[in-house]
């Protein structure tokens, strides 16, 4: 029965033919308008893909030798990408070098400058404070690489910790008034 019903469909399906009139039929009429491409022929495109295929890529000629060629960029991008500056928050008013640095978050940036090692504290962009430190080869027992906080040392004083990539560091800061040793 599903055949017969099937053949049936068929037979009486509408056949249809396409006319000149179709947008096939005026084809060739519509590439001689003056903004259509031109034909491009099949021995013009063979030869631009086979001129595609032969170029070799560009290799760095500045990559030191011994280190591998990466196809991709993202040693770039690693490289290019700023450094994460650690931030602590600070809820005291801390002296240091005799002068008062007021609570808030501070990025902390370690350098060594004239061969000593110094902290520097940044709000935005700015520099708010620098301070001498001590280095040392103690990690203070910290997880991550990049850190700094401050610990109690005593009722009057606290240990700011820092470490970086290049340095471990400490300083004891005084609370509120007075010097810093």
């Amino acid at each position: 029965m599903k055949k017969i019903l099937l053949i049936s469909i068929l037979l009486c399906a509408p056949v249809v033919f396409a006319s000149e009139e179709d947008a096939w039929g005026d084809f060739d009429a519509n590439l001689a308008q003056p903004n259509a491409a031109p034909m491009v022929t099949d021995s013009e495109f063979q030869k631009a893909i086979d001129s595609k295929l032969k170029r070799k890529p560009k290799k760095n000629k500045n990559i030191p030798k011994g280190e591998k060629y990466r196809d991709s960029n993202e040693t770039d991008f690693i490289n290019d990408v700023p450094e994460e500056l650690p931030v602590i928050p600070i809820p005291l008013d801390l002296v240091i070098e005799n002068k008062v640095l007021p609570s808030g978050h501070y990025q902390v940036k370690g350098e060594i400058i004239d061969g000593k090692t110094v902290l520097k504290f940044y709000q935005a962009h700015y520099l708010i404070a620098q301070m001498p430190v001590t280095e040392v080869n103690d990690d203070f027992g910290e997880k991550n690489i990049n850190f700094v906080k401050l610990i109690e040392h005593n009722e009057n004083q606290v240990k700011l910790i820092f470490g970086n990539l290049e340095f471990n560091a400490y300083k004891i800061i005084n609370l509120g008034g007075g010097g810093s040793k």
